[in-house]
């Protein structure tokens, strides 16, 4: 039991992840968690209003299967796997990160300067929700995928357009760290 509560390394991970990818690509499937949102989209009946969510999306139940298992998966690694340590976050970033105004940098993984009722109902709070959820929900439709599908699916069946999306998803990330969020907070 002490094996499984621990971080695995590379070795057991990455192998298994290469195991899930092939059989994926044995059955002619991709990987990648916003495909599910124009599928739900679509089931919710928005092929009334747009082209985009007409298909047969019976074909993508599959899918729909793999993110409910990834919240099962996620409940019972938090509710009964977890050891209750910390995150291991360097010196430096908690150092940065408090330096900008987060008191329990490196203790949760949903810090209340942003997620914790009072501050998600204030103008700076939903601010940072809304426009947040624009870019991604955009990026993600922009880019033809999230940073889990071009950067497991994507790269692993070593396409050009993944590789740049993750270069882009990587950038993106810098600019937020080190411009954007210090003007936030």
């Amino acid at each position: 039991m002490e094996s499984i509560l621990q971080p695995w390394p590379w070795y057991v991970a990455g192998p298994l992840i290469a195991t899930v990818m092939l059989l994926l690509m044995y059955f002619g499937k991709t990987f990648g968690m916003s495909s599910n949102l124009r599928t739900l989209c679509t089931i919710g009946g928005a092929g009334k209003f747009s082209d985009f969510f007409n298909f047969d999306w019976k074909a993508q139940r599959w899918n729909l299967v793999v993110v409910l298992g990834a919240v099962i998966g996620g409940f019972i690694a938090t509710q009964f796997l977890s050891d209750g340590s910390t995150m291991a976050l360097s010196s430096d970033t908690i150092a940065d990160l408090s330096a900008l105004g987060f008191n329990n940098a490196g203790e949760t993984l949903l810090p209340p300067e942003i997620y914790s009722w009072e501050n998600v109902l204030t103008l700076k709070g939903l601010s940072i929700l809304i426009i947040g959820g624009f870019l991604v929900g955009f990026g993600t439709r922009y880019a033809g995928g999230c940073s889990s599908g071009h950067a497991i699916t994507g790269l692993s069946n070593l396409q050009l357009p993944s590789l740049i999306a993750v270069i882009g998803f990587f950038i993106g990330g810098l600019i937020m760290t080190h411009f954007i969020l210090p003007l936030i907070f």
